[in-house]
């Protein structure tokens, strides 16, 4: 048995970040991967996929030459191994970077293996035994491939397996109209793909407000993007080399034929493999590691990090969940998950930026309401920049005076809304953003004219 004064299980976002607060501590870290460090978003999530979608916004500029003056001859030629080259080298380049950031920590070993528990205090590694008063599961999460008709009969594809793909397909049809799925569909529409998108329900991204479903859906579709929402009867069958997607039931009903298939319906953690039971290490129904507001499971001395605790599906959130460790093991602080303002963007081009409440959820909570939107055509910068889709919008509690929700659909849009998300954190009233005299021309010099046009709603689109 080998003693440590802690152990991580799992080199995502939040493990390697923890293991340094430790190491600075002067504590000694195991810290535990099986297959690459640095996770989901290193190794086949964020890094990869924005690399991908900023080779594909060059290349849709390209084509758009005559918009800004000037012209190619003939099309533009894409060459996808040098872009799937290019995505892997940022891979490659991200994972030996947080390798050698944990080498570098005197008391911290990293340890190659599987992990599963023996005890609530003992882990096992290829038949190393290893405890720790305190361990921590940063283990993530993976593509869900759910059984629908014919599913075990065709090549599918996930988010992992396609952000390795050097050939670019003839025709790829994307199961799911959510955030992987929309991100994929345009990047390779871009590339040249012919790409449909089969959702079942009868919007994409049906979290958000019908807004912005709509917009979206528009922006995809005036790229050539197929879309059929209302999918209720999903199935595959092999046609050749190719399959045949089934989107609904009747007799009638067309089938479409691709060369490739993205399954982008959503994810799982990877909790089903660690012995967890054994530890008394209770789950919720979904396979979601159950913490309390300080991210502890079920078990004292036992916590649970990023993807696999189901609060939070970031990059961002992981590392929020780290730096609540973080503060209230090393610091002597109380931070919680609760104190935590929802953010996230959808990286279509223009890209969605969302943080707090929703319209919809704004209007559920009964209070009386503000409510402000402005389109994009009418953001200077992006009309200089000729990209003009979308907009922004924001909902306001109007007795508080502070700003509940906020959606910017648009160019920059990604960066834009931190102003917002800053003044919300900062629990600061609407005025304190009007009278911010931001820098022209950008995007973010409209947020002070969102809160000068806020007027009495009632909830209703």
């Amino acid at each position: 048995m080998r003693s440590f004064d802690a152990i991580i299980i799992g080199a995502g976002q939040a493990g390697p970040a923890l293991a340094g607060r430790l190491n600075d501590a002067g504590q000694s870290v195991a810290i535990i991967e099986r297959h690459h460090v640095g996770g989901t978003c290193v190794n086949t999530g964020c890094r990869p996929t924005k690399t991908l979608v900023a080779s594909a916004y060059a290349i849709h500029t390209a084509r758009r030459g005559a918009d800004y003056g000037f012209s190619i001859a003939g099309p533009v030629d894409v060459d996808m191994k040098a872009v799937a080259a290019r995505a892997d080298r940022i891979i490659r380049d991200g994972r030996a970077g947080n390798e050698s950031w944990l080498f570098g920590m005197a008391n911290v070993e990293l340890i190659r293996g599987h992990a599963r528990f023996e005890s609530s205090g003992v882990v096992i590694v290829d038949g190393e035994r290893l405890t720790a008063p305190r361990i921590f599961i940063n283990v993530g999460g993976r593509a869900v491939v759910p059984e629908m008709p014919g599913a075990d009969q065709v090549p599918l594809l996930t988010n992992t397996d396609i952000v390795a793909l050097d050939t670019l397909p003839r025709h790829l049809v994307v199961i799911g109209g959510s955030y992987i799925g929309l991100e994929f569909a345009q990047m390779y529409r871009r590339f040249g793909t012919e790409v449909t998108i089969v959702e079942r329900m009868d919007r994409l991204i049906a979290r958000e407000d019908p807004d912005v479903s709509d917009a979206v859906r528009q922006i995809l579709e005036a790229e050539g993007i197929t879309i059929r929402t209302g999918a209720d009867c999903i199935g595959f069958a092999r046609s050749g080399e190719d399959v045949e997607v089934r989107v609904d039931c009747a007799e009638d009903a067309q089938q479409v034929v691709a060369s490739h298939v993205l399954m982008a319906v959503g994810r799982r953690p990877n909790s089903d493999d660690l012995g967890l039971e054994v530890a008394g290490v209770a789950v919720d129904a979904r396979g979601y590691i159950t913490v309390d507001d300080r991210l502890e499971t079920s078990v004292p001395g036992i916590w649970a990090l990023g993807d696999c605790n189901g609060r939070g599906a970031f990059t961002h959130t992981a590392y929020n969940d780290f730096e609540i460790v973080a503060a209230n093991l090393l610091d002597g602080e109380d931070r919680r998950v609760s104190q935590r303002l929802p953010g996230y963007a959808l990286y279509i081009d223009p890209p969605l930026a969302r943080v707090g409440m929703t319209d919809a959820e704004a209007a559920r909570t009964g209070r009386r309401l503000l409510h402000s939107k402005r389109p994009m055509s009418r953001v200077g910068r992006a009309v200089e920049k000729a990209e003009t889709q979308g907009f922004m919008k924001v909902v306001a509690d109007a007795d508080t005076r502070r700003i509940l929700g906020a959606a910017i659909l648009g160019t920059s849009g990604d960066e834009a809304i931190h102003g917002i998300l800053d003044m919300m954190n900062a629990d600061q009233p609407i005025e304190q953003l009007r009278w911010a005299v931001p820098i022209h021309p950008t995007v973010s010099e409209l947020t002070p004219t969102l809160m000068l046009d806020l007027q009495p709603w009632n909830g209703e689109a």
